[in-house]
């Protein structure tokens, strides 16, 4: 596994990440296109916890401390336990880059990480120290579609009664 590659491409995913977050309308950035669907807003507000809470410090588990006990987390819970639509989405991105740069920092800290390296996890089969660190990188390009399709149904909201058909299908 070649870790300079990932760390690279976490660091523009962060970077493509804010772009999409960046220059975005109070009502746009509150906006939900369903009843359970994820505004820009709270997409930016789970990107941040999950860097916090999440990858760096269960892979910091695996590698580290498998001894101690996997911290639970509630991603889907905290959007509405954390009030992330009602939050502020310049301090929210301001603090997802933030702790993405502390990430970044601790993962080129890393001194021959053994990738192969197990814990046992809660759900049964074990985690390998490579899975979560490409469950990172990945993670990262699901919520970069999710913006894109995010924005692209405020687009078709927002020209009504035009269509955009001449644009093409994706």
């Amino acid at each position: 596994m070649e870790l300079h590659r990932f760390i690279n491409q976490m660091a523009a995913n962060a970077q493509r990440l804010s772009a999409l977050a960046e220059n975005v309308s109070q009502e746009q950035a509150r906006w939900q296109p369903g009843p359970n669907a994820w505004s820009i807003l709270e997409v930016i507000c789970h990107l941040r916890d999950e860097e916090k809470a999440d990858f760096r410090a269960h892979l910091d588990l695996i590698l580290h401390r498998s001894a101690d006990p996997w911290p639970r987390i509630s991603p889907e819970a905290w959007a509405t336990e954390r009030h992330y639509n009602e939050q502020a989405l310049d301090t929210c991105l301001r603090d997802f880059l933030s702790a993405r740069k502390e990430s970044l920092d601790w993962l080129r800290g890393l001194s021959a990480p053994d990738w192969n390296r197990e814990y046992p996890a809660p759900w049964g089969s074990p985690i390998r120290a490579g899975d979560m660190l490409a469950a990172w990188v990945a993670h990262d390009l699901l919520h970069l579609r999710q913006l894109i399709r995010l924005h692209w149904a405020y687009t078709l909201r927002q020209v009504q009664p035009y269509t955009v058909d001449y644009a093409g299908d994706w």
